[in-house]
């Protein structure tokens, strides 16, 4: 989990330009489709490449080269860009998990997205069931039990086991987490122990499907699980009459980042989102839009300076209100 004393030698006031290291995944490549993409048959995207930190000589390269797989060879090329790098540089790999289908995913597609966004979005449910804090249906399930066959398949291939695990606290994630490392058998999952964090949250606001569920019925649901300090009882974020916005959004997960990379000293980490902050977070670190099915996973490796001083202002929107209704009176 998080190393509690990895900012004992971070300046007083300082903020952190975020950057995708490119060429390491097909995902960051602009000609790869995310429409038709499968992180499962394509291990993860991981490009089959050299690395600076590969062995010189030919004989120890040969060797090398029958005994170390390619994710083995990225988490030595990693470790080799940490110890080389300056104090004010760091290097992470982030796997981003999107949670698998829910129930308001279903209702979004019964009703359209835009009889979705101005009415149903606000209710609670319909005939079908209820969407507050949507849980996972069947297929949701299912994929992420596809994730967690990924995951072993990858494992049995060097995959660096993540040393940290970062969860949603809205329901349908803290189950796709829980499914897709059960029996796993990595460091940190038996039992699973996550770290739920309140920012990791889909876009807030108006939708009853983004508004969570009290601390107590999270803790009760999955006792095992661990939240970071002062997370509230009840939901202080959500807003009935407004949506946040994608620069809100975004400023939301620099925030996130920022105290993930300031408070955590590990290199692998495991984050299990929404579609929304996923987007942000490819968008904080200047990797290209890249959509995720529900249940998909994408990996990023993220160069992170600490820079002194107050970061860059931030040019954010206002939160806006619902939007009116096909065929809905001005």
């Amino acid at each position: 989990m998080a190393n509690p004393n990895s900012t004992t030698d971070l300046p007083s006031s300082f903020h952190f330009h975020f950057s995708a290291v490119p060429g390491i995944f097909l995902q960051g490549d602009p000609t790869t489709d995310s429409d038709t993409f499968d992180y499962v048959s394509s291990n993860f995207g991981l490009i089959d490449r050299s690395y600076p930190s590969d062995p010189v000589n030919e004989s120890e390269s040969e060797t090398t080269s029958k005994t170390k797989t390619q994710w083995q060879r990225l988490e030595s090329y990693i470790a080799q860009l940490n110890r080389a790098s300056p104090g004010e540089l760091t290097y992470k790999l982030l796997i981003l998990g999107r949670h698998g289908q829910g129930v308001h995913n279903v209702a979004e597609s019964r009703y359209g997205t835009a009889m979705w966004d101005c009415r149903y979005s606000l209710l609670n449910g319909d005939e079908h069931g209820s969407w507050f804090d949507a849980q996972l249906t069947e297929l949701g399930i299912e994929q992420a039990r596809i994730a967690n066959g990924a995951w072993k398949t990858q494992i049995a291939q060097g995959f660096p086991p993540p040393q940290s695990y970062y969860v949603s606290p809205l329901m349908r994630c803290c189950e796709t987490a829980k499914v897709t490392f059960d029996g796993t058998k990595l460091p940190g999952t038996e039992p699973f122990r996550p770290l739920v964090k309140e920012l990791l949250r889909e876009t807030l606001g108006l939708h009853t499907c983004d508004a969570r569920s009290p601390k107590s019925a999270i803790q009760a649901a999955y006792p095992s699980y661990i939240f970071e300090p002062g997370f509230s009882e009840e939901d202080l974020l959500h807003k009935a009459d407004l949506r946040e916005c994608d620069s809100a959004r975004d400023a939301r997960f620099y925030e996130l980042l920022g105290d993930i990379f300031a408070h955590d000293g590990n290199s692998v980490l495991s984050l299990t989102a929404h579609s929304g902050a996923i987007m942000s977070i490819l968008s904080v670190v200047g990797h290209r839009k890249f959509t995720l099915e529900t249940g998909g996973v994408i990996p990023v490796l993220i160069k992170a300076e600490r820079r002194s001083g107050e970061a860059p202002a931030r040019v954010i929107e206002p939160w806006f209100p619902r939007p009116k209704c096909p065929g809905e009176a001005c």
